[in-house]
């Protein structure tokens, strides 16, 4: 990492991160913290003298998963008086919350749920990608006579709008001939899909991994997988912290192909990381991580994802989740930075001590 002094924070985004910080701790108090979640995550964001790099790990993103155990930011950061604290995503849609918040600088989304809060005006930017992973499918109970997306007509489906699978379901419904007209949509969040699944208050559930993993390893079947309708695991982080803190932005991102790198290396430890973390069996982090998670991917964002992305534009306009095709189009024109990538140096964050 760069020797010379790291910026501080601007005041004003030191206190709305404070003050999101804060609702985020208020709101978990009431509705019980998500397993593995850091109890210091809402700390006060003015802590240390250098600032706070506030950012997010999540089970759906491998890397961030190796960063936060391993402690190389803290490390690396030390020195300039920089406190890193870590807030867990339960999906893209809270990624995102928080970014718009300015409760986290950084997060991870799914390429579709970063499209959407970009065209929707949260001015995040895609700075990494992660992975390119097939985390989305349709699931049905052990028991269910669905085989097929065409028998979902007229069913219960759970679904976490704004995420991956949401949009997995909305692409699987109209190639299958239907709409989500021809189903009925209970909005939960991925562990509460499944639960929902397993205890029959829906008949189907768009899942993600590694819940999905775990649910089909309970005897839940996976009636619908396509990888192409699976976007890109994307790093994201709003464009004021960029500005502001640019060096910090890039430690991220040098921490982030330094775990890449050691995930290549460490394949079985990374999945013992996903197991302890999100409460699974080995085995089943093992199926994630080696079967399911490209990590091996170009972390550049820029043509690849804007590909997939453009296919995904006009289902967001019709399904009513942006105003307009022109929204979609100026979003995925901002949407990706690779500068960071570019300048990436793994090397410059030493393992922590």
């Amino acid at each position: 990492m760069n020797s010379r002094s790291l910026s501080s924070p601007s005041a004003s985004r030191t206190a709305l991160k404070a003050l999101a910080a804060a609702a985020a701790a208020a709101s978990l108090l009431l509705t019980g913290c998500v397993a593995g979640e850091d109890s210091d995550a809402a700390a006060d964001a003015g802590a240390a003298d250098g600032g706070t790099l506030t950012l997010d790990f999540a089970t759906y993103n491998p890397l961030s998963l190796i960063i936060k155990d391993q402690g190389w930011l803290e490390s690396a950061l030390a020195d300039d008086g920089v406190t890193v604290e870590w807030v867990q995503s339960a999906g893209s849609n809270k990624a995102n919350e928080n970014l718009r918040s300015g409760a986290i600088d950084v997060g991870s989304t799914a390429g579709s749920a970063a499209l959407l809060h970009r065209a929707n005006g949260s001015p995040i930017k895609a700075i990494d990608i992660f992975s390119q992973p097939e985390w989305a499918a349709l699931a049905v109970g052990a028991d269910s006579d669905i085989t097929s997306v065409a028998d979902l007509k007229g069913k219960s489906v759970a679904a976490t709008k704004g995420t991956d699978p949401y949009f997995f379901l909305v692409q699987a419904l109209d190639e299958a001939g239907l709409s989500l007209d021809d189903v009925t949509v209970e909005q939960l969040q991925h562990a509460d899909g499944r639960s929902a699944l397993e205890n029959g208050s829906v008949d189907a559930w768009a899942g993600l991994d590694p819940i999905m993993a775990g649910a089909e390893q309970n005897g839940a079947r996976l009636i619908h997988r396509n990888l192409d309708f699976n976007t890109y695991g994307i790093l994201a982080a709003n464009e004021s912290f960029l500005e502001e803190d640019p060096e910090l932005a890039q430690a991220v991102v040098n921490a982030y192909e330094k775990a890449r790198a050691w995930a290549a290396e460490n394949p079985e430890e990374t999945a013992q990381i996903l197991a302890e973390v999100a409460g699974l069996d080995l085995a089943v982090a093992q199926t994630v991580v080696l079967e399911r998670s490209n990590l091996d991917v170009d972390p550049a964002p820029g043509e690849a994802q804007r590909s997939v992305l453009e296919k995904i534009g006009p289902t967001l306009v019709e399904t009513g989740d942006v105003a307009s095709q022109d929204a979609v189009d100026k979003a995925l024109d901002g949407l990706f930075d690779d500068s960071f990538v570019k300048s990436a140096d793994p090397e410059s964050i030493s393992d922590a001590q």
